[in-house]
């Protein structure tokens, strides 16, 4: 667990023991993604990784980019620049909370220099692989839901949006029963079947109850996960 608000970069320093000499993915516990092409966007930033060594990232069209990350793309989908939380941003292209790395990625993060607020930063990695040519970003575009639930006001926005869709449509979101019984790996012999292995490595994020409010905190937890071809 990270013992301080370090940057999300440090989670590759804590996890290395873990990650080993596997290729790593990072997700963040506040994040909620959503839309029927993401398994697809998944494979395809697993097997950048996997098969062709590039670090891979996701941008989401947001409204107020400075109050994230910002990547910028060439009329190819080739990213040019990155820069976290811009004043004057370049892009509406906001880099969500999920990224693929391949193994150095804890040799990248060891070697970056903290930020002025003190933090090993992600879009400092980021920006390592894009100078090394070696950075890929896959665009979740018109039709997929990313909301990022650190706030009360986000959390609240989530929570109607999940139970609009679910009551429409009469589908749970992420229901983990039919997540396993229709992924191909619960047909493999029990001790093939896990192909990712999570670890919560990073501090829980804490969404304090309003002033004045006499409610518990929320917890949100970020994980790192192994990957396999």
């Amino acid at each position: 667990e990270q013992p301080r608000p370090e940057g999300l970069a440090q989670a590759f320093i804590i996890g290395r023991e873990f990650i080993g000499s596997d290729d790593v993915c990072m997700v963040l516990g506040d994040n909620l993604f959503h839309g029927s092409s993401f398994a697809t966007q998944l494979a395809a930033a697993r097997d950048n990784v996997t098969q062709h060594r590039l670090a891979t990232i996701f941008g989401y069209p947001v409204s107020d980019p400075t109050r994230y990350g910002v990547v910028c793309l060439d009329a190819t989908g080739k990213p040019t620049n990155i820069e976290e939380k811009p004043k004057h941003p370049k892009s509406n292209l906001a880099v969500v909370g999920l990224y693929f790395y391949p193994n150095d990625v804890v040799q990248v993060a060891q070697s970056i220099t903290p930020s002025e607020r003190g933090e090993l930063e992600i879009t400092a990695v980021n920006d390592y692989y894009l100078q090394q040519q070696q950075l890929s970003v896959i665009s979740l575009g018109r039709g997929f839901a990313w909301l990022d639930t650190g706030t009360h006001e986000a959390l609240m926005e989530a929570t109607n949006y999940v139970s609009v869709i679910q009551k429409r449509q009469g589908l749970v979101i992420a229901c983990l029963e039919e997540i396993v019984s229709t992924s191909p790996a619960s047909k493999r012999s029990d001790s093939k079947r896990a192909c990712l292995n999570p670890l919560l490595v990073l501090r829980s994020e804490q969404i304090k109850p309003c002033k004045g409010a006499d409610a518990p905190f929320f917890r949100t937890f970020d994980a790192l996960i192994r990957l396999h071809a």
